[in-house]
């Protein structure tokens, strides 16, 4: 029986705004990775600026998953996000073993819940939706819910800030016997690497990228979402930025209005990020590309 060789994956994560995408181009290139995205909005077509997607010349190359694979008003969870991204895992780790020269995945993304459900190999229940259960929980204050979910799942890992996943915590739970996830590891070893920059100047990186974004066409590219009807509650549009220009596009508020409260909210999201991954323990916090390449080559080896 032959010996099964373990993957080798390296995981990029940081606030918004923090460098993730320009840090992870650079190490792909260098340790001929591909990049898996990890960020839950930038796998819709049609939302490039608010969600901060690389552009063809931006990717150098280098070969994108997870980008693009869906429209704004199609469904898609975490255990679809886990199966897909599994299966691409098991693909390269095969391919590898054919390989001279291995191909590195690089899983880069500010979405704690995708990396967390890779890394850690969550095994999660196929509960379909039940809309139903969702109309009568959402009548119900976030605390709330969070009290009751905390009863049925006290150690849960489910984002306690985040009113949407805590109701489908709660969908799965009523809906099937125990946890809503249990462990399920995938034959691969993984490197985590988090992007440290003081906060004022994550801060002020998110001022300056929602001005480049305003610059480059939000209020043009929400128009077209506007126009193809797409419903601005879906998920796909919880990307900060889309129903903030929806809003002025409305004449609900202005201008200046909607971009402060782009940055207040993108901040405050930043906040909660760096919250999450600050509780695990296995980040390796590098403030230079220097640090992350020096990681990499002992990780590697």
């Amino acid at each position: 029986m032959g010996i099964s060789k373990r993957g080798k994956a390296i995981v990029i994560v940081g606030p918004t705004s923090s460098g993730k995408t320009e840090l992870s181009l650079r190490l792909a290139k260098k340790f001929k990775g591909v990049i898996i995205s990890a960020d839950s909005r930038q796998l819709y077509k049609d939302m490039d600026i608010a969600t901060a997607k690389t552009t063809h010349n931006q990717q150098q190359g280098i070969p994108h998953y997870m980008i693009d694979i869906l429209k704004p008003n199609e469904n898609f969870n975490l255990s679809h996000y886990q199966n897909t991204v599994n299966n691409l895992l098991k693909s390269i780790a095969e391919d590898n073993l054919k390989r001279s020269q291995p191909v590195i995945p690089f899983i880069v993304g500010g979405t704690g819940l995708y990396v967390k459900a890779i890394v850690d190999g969550y095994q999660l229940p196929a509960v379909p939706p039940d809309f139903n259960l969702r109309i009568q929980l959402e009548q119900s204050s976030i605390t709330d819910l969070a009290d009751q979910l905390k009863q049925l799942d006290p150690a849960t890992k489910v984002d306690l800030h985040n009113k949407r996943r805590i109701i489908r915590a709660l969908e799965i739970l009523q809906n099937r016997q125990g946890s809503p996830a249990s462990l399920r590891p995938l034959n691969y070893d993984f490197l985590q690497i988090g992007i440290s920059r003081p906060r004022p100047e994550i801060k002020q990186r998110i001022v300056e990228k929602i001005a480049e974004m305003y610059k480059n066409g939000l209020v043009k590219e929400t128009k077209k979402l506007l126009a193809k009807g797409y419903d601005f509650t879906k998920p796909a549009f919880s990307a900060h930025g889309y129903r903030h220009i929806r809003d002025y596009l409305q004449h609900k508020i202005t201008l200046h209005e909607a971009l402060s409260r782009m940055q207040q909210d993108t901040q405050r999201y930043a906040k909660r990020q760096m919250t999450w991954f600050k509780k695990d323990s296995r980040i390796h916090w590098v403030d230079s590309p220097a640090a992350a390449e020096k990681l990499i080559i002992a990780f590697l080896k």
